[in-house]
């Protein structure tokens, strides 16, 4: 049961395509209840296998999500698009007014989730005017591959400046610091601050054998299915033996024809979803994936020699910067999506049997740190800072 004497803090994360962010989320809401009551407004779908950290008030909202091709839709029957996004401002609204949170966290935003907008500042004003602290949590590379990237920018730079104290940039600073993928015109005021990677807390059983099969997965799944496909054809042509996690996101028609494809060969094993997919790469021969923050960091933990196959499209560029990023420290080896088949996959596979990863120093202590700043943000004054720049209709 959360200490009633401890400061609120009201968390919003909103995940759309995959589980990473949800992930991340978690990992520090579980660290923050050190120190304060933790309220969090889920908004999108729990995943099978997910569940919200032991002393964690939940509020979940209509989920709403993207579909492939990054169109926002309902995740819940129940409600049309229209429908949802209205209960979901009317529970918000309730949460920062019920709640009245000492600090609100909110993840990514005002660098992404500006289809969100229309209900996180309306969030982000109330609890200011509450006299709540409003921080945002943010991974370790930005998508900067927009084509209106500069106008994102400096858009992100001036809500950022106007109405959040304190930006948490989840990486190490030696790995990847804000301003590598962050280039305003005006320049961010708001403190950024490295926290160190955001990693689950996990008990390690360092009795694991490794085994000889090779692991191939892809997050929460939703983009996944090429490399699913490219791994049976390499299977075919290898005989390596495989253990494919399909992820929890995985369209279910996929699902099914993935199921269909994989019936009968010898040596594959296909899961919709595993409880801890750093354990399941400890146990594994080698490890084939997509190159997501969790993911990387899952590869890295279990030091299990891996193959990246990097999301990524024309705007969606963060996963190829973090794969170039592990390749050159030698943890990992890549090979580029739009490369990918089965025989070239095959190919890579061979090399990656014999690839041994360079350990990967970086610090993996984001949540614990997170949680430290954030007590110290709202422990240093008294005060609230101002708003600094003059209203922006268009924000």
């Amino acid at each position: 049961m959360a200490d009633p004497y401890l400061p609120t803090l009201l968390f919003y994360c909103q995940h759309s395509l995959g589980i990473g962010h949800l992930t991340r989320s978690f990992a520090l809401a579980r660290a923050l209840q050190a120190r304060f009551r933790v309220v969090f407004l889920n908004g999108g779908r729990l995943p099978q296998g997910m569940s919200v950290p032991s002393g964690v008030s939940c509020i979940h909202l209509p989920p709403l999500g993207m579909d492939d091709g990054h169109t926002l839709v309902s995740r819940d029957d129940g409600f049309d698009l229209a429908s949802a996004r209205a209960e979901r401002r009317r529970l918000i609204e309730r949460a920062v007014a019920g709640t009245r949170p000492t600090l609100l966290l909110v993840e990514l935003f005002p660098f992404g989730r500006k289809k969100f907008a229309d209900e996180i500042l309306p969030m982000v004003r109330a609890a200011r005017r509450q006299g709540a602290w409003v921080a945002c949590s943010l991974r370790d590379i930005l998508v900067d591959g927009r084509p209106d990237q500069q106008h994102h920018d400096d858009r992100a730079s001036w809500l950022a400046n106007r109405y959040f104290d304190a930006v948490l940039v989840h990486s190490d600073p030696a790995f990847a610091r804000l301003e590598d993928s962050f280039r305003p015109r005006r320049p961010l005021r708001t403190p950024a601050l490295h926290t160190g990677f955001v990693v689950p807390e996990r008990v390690v059983d360092t009795r694991t054998v490794r085994g000889e099969h090779v692991i191939v997965s892809a997050g929460g799944g939703i983009v996944g299915e090429p490399l699913f496909r490219a791994a049976l054809e390499a299977h075919r042509l290898t005989g390596v033996p495989m253990q494919v996690v399909a992820g929890p996101f995985l369209p279910e028609p996929q699902w099914q024809a993935l199921q269909q494809e994989a019936a009968g060969l010898p040596g594959v094993q296909l899961l919709r979803h595993v409880p801890d997919l750093a354990g399941a790469m400890r146990a594994a021969r080698a490890s084939i994936s997509q190159c997501g923050y969790n993911t990387a960091l899952d590869l890295v933990v279990s030091q299990v020699p891996a193959l990246v196959v990097p999301y990524g499209t024309g705007a969606e560029n963060e996963q190829r910067q973090r794969a170039a990023k592990l390749a050159a420290l030698g943890a990992v080896q890549c090979l580029d999506a739009e490369a990918l088949d089965g025989p070239r996959l095959a190919a890579a596979l061979g090399e990656l049997l014999r690839f041994q990863p360079r350990p990967a120093a970086l610090a993996l202590n984001g949540a614990r740190r997170s949680a430290e700043l954030l007590a110290q943000l709202v422990a240093g004054s008294s005060e609230r800072p101002m708003e600094r720049e003059p209203a922006c209709s268009s924000c």
